[in-house]
């Protein structure tokens, strides 16, 4: 079911959950029409993914639309009966609501559909928990999760206190709720110092980077873009490419060689979502550092996709709140070879969208030619160059790293018109042919 605070349909009442059901499922979605086109119905197709990826079996769903929230339980106390009465004629231990609940919330609708209530940002927590697989991950996931549990500890006050001892101490001791709650903060507080030892490696691994002069392109964009299928198809890491949302949790980085010569480092994120919780943002901060360092941006979207532009909407609210809008960027129209036969024929090409089937590989030729020419660093410059043939490590280099337009042997030496990038080029500016000065219609170079 899912809630639009709009208005209300009594056709909505007429749901059915089918008999047998392990799980069902109640989803409340929020928004003003003004802020967001995406429809209840595409949020919860979302939900409904989302659900999928984390395990669930999904047997019913339920939708009301109402002008405003209830303060006690999100949506309506008949809607919430009928859900009651969904949840016991299933047997279903688990509701999943697509929408963020206060904790009052959440105990409310627990108590009246006995059964365990999970909001949207517990389930994109306990994705990404079964998706990690790295100690970073790992880390990163059971902050996000302790900063969400933290205000929904509930315990039973003074029935649970430990009394004190001697005179004057005869009130009520720590509460088991008290408890808790400290050992939560302290495990907090070690998790972020592991963390930051974690923030501490990558600077340490990014600087040693940084020393030579490969930049980094971020893959960025919606989860279920595609943008594993793509890394895979660009450097052949063979990475996790799947079907389910949030399936790439670890930044994965490759080198990637451009058409150039350059080479870059290509950076495989995870994928943003709308309402996207902010204690994932900030537990993740290590991770989507990538994405800040990053001097080009390569945003993904499913061109097939029917909430492709409000899915773009999201990615580039999450950028802004990365601080990085402001980042070169490239828009990548992914999945073209499922768009249909008479649309492929009227997409073309520009400095800014690249139309591309990162899995049939079509179209990444173009991409990294696009990718080539937006990046700023390490830029390319046309040179003239003249380099005896005894410098073989500095001809080999060129070959390697250098686009050579022109080669030509003369006295013991090889002159070229070259496109080098910037490193490079430093090193051949001894080598440099400066000035061309003409005598009587000859030309004489001088360096």
């Amino acid at each position: 079911m899912a809630v639009e605070f709009r208005h209300r349909s009594r056709a909505d009442r007429d749901v059915e959950v089918p008999p047998g059901a392990t799980v069902a499922r109640h989803a409340a979605s929020s928004r003003e029409p003004a802020e967001s086109s995406t429809s209840a119905d595409d949020s919860l197709a979302e939900f409904r993914e989302l659900a999928v990826s984390a395990g669930a079996t999904i047997v019913g769903q339920f939708l009301q639309r109402r002008d405003r929230p209830d303060v006690a339980t999100l949506i309506g106390k008949g809607k919430l009966q009928e859900i009651a009465a969904a949840v016991a004629s299933c047997q279903a231990d688990l509701v999943l609501v697509d929408h963020e609940l206060s904790p009052s919330q959440q105990r409310n609708i627990e108590e009246e559909v006995q059964a365990r209530v999970i909001d949207r940002t517990q389930l994109i927590l306990d994705i990404f928990a079964r998706h990690a697989r790295s100690r970073e991950g790992q880390l990163q996931v059971e902050l996000a999760q302790l900063g969400y549990l933290l205000p929904r500890l509930g315990g039973r006050g003074v029935q649970m206190s430990q009394l004190g001892g001697g005179i004057g101490t005869r009130g009520p001791g720590e509460t088991q709720l008290e408890t808790d709650r400290r050992k939560i903060y302290r495990r907090i507080r070690h998790i972020k110092s592991q963390v930051e030892e974690v923030r501490r490696v990558r600077a340490h691994q990014r600087q040693r980077r940084e020393s030579v002069p490969l930049p980094t392109v971020a893959l960025v964009g919606y989860t279920n873009a595609g943008k594993s299928t793509l890394f895979n198809a660009l450097t052949k890491a063979g990475v996790t490419a799947s079907a389910r949302m949030f399936a790439t949790l670890d930044p994965t980085i490759r080198a990637v060689t451009l058409p150039s010569k350059r080479k870059v480092l290509l950076s495989d994120t995870v994928g943003f979502i709308r309402q996207l919780p902010t204690t994932l943002v900030t537990a993740f901060r290590a991770t989507l550092e990538e994405v800040q360092r990053a001097a080009l941006l390569v945003h993904v979207a499913d061109l097939t996709s029917p909430q492709a532009h409000e899915q773009q909407q999201q990615v580039e609210l999450v950028l802004k709140e990365l601080g990085v809008q402001a980042t070169p960027q490239i828009r990548v129209m992914n999945k073209l070879d499922l768009a249909p036969e008479t649309e492929r024929s009227s997409l073309q090409n520009s400095a800014a969208q690249i139309y591309i089937s990162a899995a049939r590989s079509l179209g990444l030729d173009g991409l990294l030619a696009a990718i080539d020419s937006r990046l700023e660093i390490d830029a390319l410059r046309p040179l003239r160059i003249r380099v005896p043939q005894s410098e073989g490590k500095l001809l080999a280099q060129i070959e390697a790293r250098a686009r050579v337009r022109k080669r030509s042997y003369r006295d013991s030496a090889v002159q070229m018109e070259v496109e080098a990038p910037e490193s490079l080029a430093r090193l051949l500016e001894p080598f440099a042919l400066k000035s061309r000065i003409h005598r009587g219609g000859a030309g004489v170079e001088r360096t």
